[in-house]
């Protein structure tokens, strides 16, 4: 995209925010036509799968609707919905790793030699869960059975989303390493 086009393109862009401003959810339907393949291609790079990359834009565009005037009174109204896109691929990412993990831990804890049935699991994961320190089983909780984003656990907590993430990212090692040795435990019994 040269100069021009990007001056066309960032124009269009800044007048669907303004009618999106003025006229409010009626508009949305131009600056979709005008975004989506571009946000779909940016948040599938981001979460590296087509239907998460279309749930997160599908999740900006709700966002957009819902206050219509924080795209319209953006600086750069572009880079402001690329933002929101992210945030939301991100979001999805991270809740697909989450989930992930957590499958990859339950597999390890029923694998092909372990008879596990799914109470075994469970109670191999609740274990795992009430041997972390209360703060950190606190996140996993909010983070994994409740979909919360490390902003609202970090509000929930009074700590900031840092410290939430911190603490969700040494809960999960260490569930993941005291689900292996559970499950070696068990498998050896």
């Amino acid at each position: 995209m040269d100069a021009r086009e990007k001056a066309q393109f960032s124009g269009r862009i800044r007048n669907c925010a303004r009618q999106l401003g003025q006229q409010g959810v009626a508009a949305l339907g131009p600056l979709y036509d005008l975004t989506a393949p571009r946000l779909v291609r940016y948040a599938y790079m981001l979460t590296r799968n087509h239907a998460d990359a279309e749930d997160a834009v599908q999740a900006a565009m709700v966002k957009i609707a819902l206050k219509p005037r924080a795209l319209s009174a953006a600086r750069f109204p572009w880079a402001y919905f690329l933002k929101v896109v992210r945030n939301e691929a991100l979001g999805i990412a991270r809740r697909r790793k989450a989930i992930h993990v957590l499958s990859s831990l339950v597999e390890a804890c029923s694998g092909p030699d372990a008879a596990f049935h799914d109470a075994e699991i469970k109670q191999c994961v609740q274990s795992a869960m009430q041997k972390l320190p209360p703060a950190q089983a606190e996140v996993v909780v909010l983070k994994i059975w409740e979909d919360m984003t490390f902003i609202e656990i970090g509000e929930i907590l009074g700590e900031s989303s840092n410290t939430a993430a911190s603490r969700y990212r040494y809960a999960m090692a260490k569930l993941s390493h005291l689900l292996r040795r559970l499950s070696h435990e068990v498998q050896h019994v």
